[in-house]
């Protein structure tokens, strides 16, 4: 089982940052692979970055490439994501995603709305 649980969105300008955290729990949570994605209005859910079971970041966005960063710290089996240079087309719910095996589970998402 694994659980995750985001944080960090919010409200900010466009270039404005925000570090968004993930913290996982439960009998899977050290060996699960962890990652982000987001799911903008009436969009569909699309995938930002993650980690592989080898350590590297793959990210999967052109237009997010050079602003966003995904970061990790093994001990706290915790994921960061980094958002920098922010645009009101991030807008979305960011949602974590924790992979173990063949099952993929998903928190609920932190809220990041970028107007001004």
């Amino acid at each position: 089982q694994l659980r995750l649980v985001e944080s960090g969105g919010g409200s900010v300008e466009p270039g404005g940052s925000l570090r968004l955290s993930c913290v996982a729990s439960g009998s899977a949570a050290s060996r699960a692979t962890l990652g982000w994605a987001r799911q903008s209005p009436g969009g569909q859910r699309e995938f930002v970055a993650r980690f592989t079971r080898t350590g590297m970041a793959n990210y999967y966005l052109d237009d997010a490439k050079g602003r966003f960063t995904i970061s990790r710290d093994v001990e706290k089996n915790t994921v960061f994501l980094d958002l920098t240079s922010l645009v009101p087309e991030d807008t979305a719910v960011y949602i974590c995603e924790g992979i173990d095996g063949f099952r993929t589970y998903w928190g609920q998402g932190t809220q990041v709305t970028v107007s001004g």
